[in-house]
């Protein structure tokens, strides 16, 4: 492949659209403004409306002087076709375009996808100069747009990871990205009944997972240090003394304390969707009403100490109690959580089934 491309595409509101890939970018970018193209916010060239003149072949004596190839796209704008498919599905969501000149930029998207299927590999193994992003403002979610590799009418749509995560790649959690029709309509269905649910499935099983992780972290130090504390020696059996054991204890807290911020972060969103009294565990109410206040008083501290109005020594000693709640009561949420189902997002409004002829019914008179 050449080391630097112009890509071409039509654009029903920007006419003919070029769009730079290649190590060496710049080049294209240098024949498109002599070409009388202009660049647009996304970083996607374009004719002006009021036209130039200029025809696909001027750029392409124009992009040769300037070592750069040019290709012409049998698909649309992929700008289109991500606001065409935002616009067919229920709920706020927005479209924009991204580009990814240079091979370096796609290879910085990698740690930032959340997909365990086709999206991630093709992300990986493929050259995708461009995509589009899908962001439903209301339930903060990010989806990667594409077109699919290796086919003239398909798209392939995957997620980024949710902002409450770290880096997605590689993580078992992870939702499979699907490939869409190029119809905006079946599109929108096969999102909104197929990938979103398993999506939301997927953020929920990964936060309960992060809360599990964390509290067991700070249940097996916690064994560590009363085991300790018990024996009155370290775990290479050195003597314990009270300035010592003062501290462990410090240390001790201060480290369950960052151990229990995912908590904190994952908590309160699953908390909502725990229904107790539809479950075999009614009881279960009880100890998630204490959970619920124990998140409140961490946070509250949290907030304290931002603010100054605590002190941040003092922030691991006062989270303990909160702490130590959860370590009690983990069980109890964890069996929860796992039952319960992330919220339901806006569904498609369902189409008016075709008319049919009812056994009372006159066929219309055929014309004579």
């Amino acid at each position: 492949m050449a080391e630097a491309q112009i890509i071409l595409s039509h654009s029903r509101e920007s006419g003919i659209v070029g769009i730079a890939s290649g190590e060496q970018y710049k080049w294209a970018h240098t024949a498109l403004a002599e070409s009388g193209f202009q660049r647009g916010e996304a970083g996607a060239w374009h004719l002006p409306a009021d036209g130039t003149g200029t025809t696909v072949l001027d750029l392409v004596r124009c992009a040769q002087r300037h070592r750069t190839s040019v290709h012409t796209s049998s698909r649309r704008f992929i700008g289109d076709a991500a606001s065409d498919l935002a616009r067919q599905l229920p709920g706020r969501w927005e479209a924009s375009v991204e580009i990814y000149s240079h091979p370096a930029w796609q290879e910085d998207l990698v740690p930032w996808i959340w997909d365990g299927g086709e999206l991630g590999r093709a992300l990986q193994n493929e050259r995708i100069p461009y995509a589009a992003t899908l962001t439903d403002t209301v339930h903060d979610t990010t989806l990667l747009f594409i077109e699919r590799p290796d086919s003239h009418l398909d798209y392939l749509v995957g997620a980024f990871t949710p902002e409450a995560f770290e880096e997605g790649y590689g993580d078992p959690h992870a939702p499979h990205s699907i490939v869409l029709p190029p119809f905006p309509g079946r599109a929108a269905q096969a999102l909104t009944n197929r990938y979103l649910p398993a999506y939301d499935q997927a953020v929920h099983a990964r936060r309960t997972a992060a809360i599990a992780a964390a509290l067991d972290e700070i249940r097996s130090e916690y064994e560590t240090w009363q085991a300790m504390v018990a024996s009155g020696r370290y775990s290479d059996a050195t003597p314990l003394d009270a300035a010592a054991l003062g501290t462990a204890v410090e240390e001790f807290l201060d480290q369950s304390w960052h151990r229990f911020l995912p908590v904190l972060d994952h908590a309160p969103t699953l908390l909502n969707e725990c229904l107790p009294a539809r479950s075999p565990w009614p009881e279960d109410a009880a100890a998630l009403s204490r959970l619920t206040d124990s998140v409140l008083q961490a946070r509250a501290l949290l907030e304290g100490v931002i603010q100054g109005s605590v002190a941040p020594q003092e922030r691991p000693a006062r989270a303990w109690p909160a702490i130590h709640t959860w370590l009690t009561d983990d069980e109890r949420f964890l069996r929860q959580a796992r039952l319960s189902a992330p919220h339901r997002r806006p569904a498609l409004p369902v189409a008016a089934p075709a008319r049919s002829l009812t056994a009372g019914a006159r066929p219309a008179p055929h014309g004579h």
